[in-house]
């Protein structure tokens, strides 16, 4: 009896995941703290010239800078700054964001506008900005930090859920345009996770575990993985889908959410 084995195409390489950032250029927004800081450490491990760039960054730092999202001439001369004095950016990820809680009918129009200044205008700036320079190299990845929110309603988090639904289809719709120069962009779309944003809605240690569980009152159900996301279990998604292992994968939205929207987000 004889035995066949299959060899393996001469011209294909496996994906070299996590050597590809060594070197390169990465820029990521909201990296003060949470999960664009998780995402920076992951990036910065990998080997990649991580610059950080962040509203909440007061004193010197090096490779640290002070920029709001929101305003079109800050991003586009921090990105020339960083092309000019760093190198070409190869990687860009978009975590700056904001939550203003309420309901909608007593949501003030301030709390409104700054929430889509941040979390979609603040996207648009970014993203059009970093992705600019890569279309030029036809080379490059760009992820944006979404959440479930924007395709699960929420009590309380109408102006949030809305500035997410709406920077998920910015960065879709980006995707489309920049395919043809061979740059991919992808939404991660967290759910619950051990961060500032999310602490602030809590009161006591036990509200953790009330998110857990779920509130029908409020129509959400709780966590089927029964634990809250770790910042580093979205930087984990977020470095695959800049990766080689992901060339192939554009548009998308990966919810990291413990199974809270039973895939339907």
């Amino acid at each position: 009896m004889s035995v066949s084995t299959l060899t393996p195409d001469k011209h294909v390489s496996p994906p070299l995941f996590g050597r590809e950032f060594n070197g390169k250029v990465a820029v990521v927004s909201g990296a003060f703290q949470g999960i664009g800081a998780a995402i920076a450490d992951n990036l910065t491990a990998l080997g990649a010239i991580v610059i950080r760039v962040d509203i909440a960054y007061t004193e010197k730092r090096e490779k640290c800078y002070a920029v709001d999202v929101t305003n079109t001439n800050d991003v586009n001369k921090i990105v020339d700054y960083i092309e000019k004095n760093y190198g070409p950016i190869e990687f860009g990820v978009n975590a700056a964001g904001i939550l203003r809680m309420g309901n909608l009918l007593n949501t003030p129009q301030e709390d409104w506008l700054n929430t889509f200044a941040v979390n979609t205008t603040g996207a648009f700036n970014f993203c059009r900005a970093v992705g600019q320079k890569m279309a030029t190299r036809k080379k490059g990845a760009i992820v944006a930090i979404g959440s479930n929110a924007a395709g699960v309603p929420r009590m309380g988090m109408g102006a949030y859920a809305a500035s997410k639904a709406a920077t998920t289809q910015l960065i879709k719709c980006l995707g489309l345009e920049l395919a043809e120069h061979n740059i991919r962009c992808n939404i991660v779309a967290p759910g619950s996770t051990d961060t500032a944003m999310q602490r602030q809605l809590w009161s006591d240690a036990s509200d953790a575990k009330k998110v857990i569980a779920g509130n029908l009152t409020q129509h959400r159900l709780g966590i089927p993985l029964q634990r809250i996301a770790q910042p580093e279990h979205i930087a984990n998604s977020v470095v695959f889908l800049l990766s080689n292992a992901a060339c192939h994968i554009t548009l998308e939205t990966l919810v990291i959410d413990g199974g809270a929207t039973l895939g339907c987000s």
